[in-house]
């Protein structure tokens, strides 16, 4: 006879087997070290805004991205155009005629190129090649939030290393002080995101000399086409000179090419053949590979990007200085700006201005909760910024 429990009964029993049942996956599925990552949380979209706010997203400002404000050059355009015809077939899983053009374009051969599918794939595939469980990564506090879930993607110990006071900046200093035995890869940005701060060639330089030669150093450069004329090395001579050097570029910032997830990597041979064993077969679609053969020929729109950057850069520092407000120096795209004491700064003065349709970066995942990183846009885009940030603190 089939006898029917009460219906709290087998509720409770319900909710016990479910409560089992969690318990006994939690130790099935996943490893410890991926259950540990924090997801990586991009920009806010302009449609989940205007969405969340009853806002028109014709008239939301996105400042959140580190994005080119001149979006994707002309050029790239027309190419994708051509290839989409073509979209059938699998892409040229070795990127040939791409890696000619940088190759070219950086004065190596191309078994010194490794493409990736943005540079961010550069950066954890380097993590990959030399690092596994209980082996150290170096890095710097307050730097690109993909080095720490890189590092714990693969099982490695963070070492993570006080920035300086002055400017958030690398402490390199305290880097080299940190190696021992385990330490097997150092990630450097230069410039660095989120604070903008800059490391001279020469003290890159005297850095590597002191880098043990095992230990893979990669200097991310996701922001070197925005550097002055007065602050730019060869740090493609660094990879020649420091086997154990390489240099990942992105060109999703300078390019305009952020929708399309492309970036590379410069390094010895060696190297090279180690990342390319471990990166997916097509990690980079046809339609990037066209577009960027283009965009990284197409000198008329770098040369722009870099005019509205720094004329941008201007607007808002000019505007921060009557304003009060303190912000540090950046060689980069953006500008960090503290705007409060407390712990919610940040994150009221972003909510502030996510009412009024203005998008920037809250960082309190890199540590830095008083503070908001600004991407440059283009003047209309700072002024309606502005204005919104006056309104948001008050003033």
């Amino acid at each position: 006879m089939l006898r029917v429990l009460p219906k709290k009964f087998a509720l409770i029993c319900f909710r016990k087997e479910i409560h089992m049942s969690t318990q006994k996956d939690k130790h099935i599925f996943g490893l410890e070290q991926v259950r540990a990552i924090a997801p990586y949380i991009g920009g806010r979209p302009i449609s989940e805004v205007a969405r969340q706010f009853g806002l028109d997203e014709a008239k939301i400002v996105k400042l959140a991205s580190n994005e080119n404000p001149l979006g994707i050059p002309k050029s790239a355009l027309k190419a994708i155009e051509l290839a989409a015809h073509d979209l059938g077939r699998y892409p040229d899983s070795n990127g040939f005629e791409l890696k000619q053009i940088l190759a070219k374009k950086n004065d190596v051969s191309d078994e010194w190129i490794t493409l990736g599918n943005g540079s961010n794939d550069i950066l954890e595939l380097a993590a990959r090649a030399v690092a596994q469980k209980d082996d150290e990564i170096i890095f710097s506090k307050h730097a690109f939030a993909v080095y720490p879930l890189a590092t714990q993607a693969v099982g490695a110990k963070a070492i993570e290393i006080s920035a300086t006071p002055e400017n958030l900046g690398h402490d390199l200093n305290g880097m080299l002080k940190a190696i021992n035995e385990r330490t097997k890869l150092i990630f450097v940005a230069n410039p660095n995101n989120p604070t903008g701060s800059f490391l001279s060639g020469q003290e890159l330089d005297d850095f590597f000399k002191q880098v043990p030669g095992h230990i893979v150093i990669v200097l991310d450069e996701a922001y070197n086409e925005y550097l002055s004329p007065s602050q730019r090395y060869d740090s493609i001579a660094f990879s020649k000179r420091y086997p154990n050097v390489i240099v990942s570029r992105s060109l999703s910032k300078a390019y305009g090419l952020a929708g399309l997830r492309i970036g590379y990597s410069i390094a010895c041979p060696t190297i090279t053949d180690l990342l390319n064993r471990i990166r997916q077969p097509f990690n980079v679609n046809s339609l990037a590979q066209a577009a960027a053969i283009a965009a990284v020929q197409d000198d008329e729109f770098l040369k722009e990007g870099a005019r509205v950057n720094q004329e941008g850069y201007l607007q808002l520092t000019q505007a921060f200085q009557e304003m009060g407000i303190h912000f540090l120096p950046s060689s980069g795209n953006f500008v960090l700006i503290k705007v409060g004491d407390d712990v919610e700064a940040g994150t009221r003065v972003n909510l502030a201005l996510l009412k009024q349709g203005v998008i920037v970066r809250p960082v309190n995942n890199y540590g830095l909760p008083e503070w908001l990183r600004i991407s440059i846009g283009l003047p209309s885009e700072n002024k309606a910024f502005l204005i919104a940030l006056k309104k948001a603190l008050g003033r």
